[in-house]
């Protein structure tokens, strides 16, 4: 099972509905100008401890936005491919559990 895990990419696509999309796409955005807070503060010489403060609530941010996309996966992708009797899809989820927890 350890190969299985190490392509990152499936080359499979989803059609996400407009309200999850605009979710995610604002959850990035905003970590997205965390990223460049950070960058304005090495810019500015700030105090190593107040950079690492931002990079923890980034941290956050990225952890909350993997676990909203991970249980839109599971209530969408997952269910349906079990209901088309697709069960690889668990031994798939196992895998990206697996990376999650690292």
């Amino acid at each position: 099972m350890q190969e299985a895990c190490e392509c990152c990419c499936t080359g499979k696509t989803k059609e996400r509905d407009d309200k999850e999309f605009r979710d995610l796409m604002n959850r990035l955005k905003r970590i997205e100008g965390q990223v460049r807070g950070i960058e304005g503060m090495l810019e500015n010489n700030a105090y190593c401890t107040d950079i690492l403060t931002q990079v923890s609530a980034i941290t956050s941010a990225l952890n909350s936005f993997n676990k909203v996309l991970l249980a839109n996966h599971m209530k969408t992708c997952v269910v349906d491919n079990i209901k088309e009797g697709n069960e690889e899809v668990i031994d798939e989820l196992v895998c990206t559990l697996q990376k999650l927890m690292k």
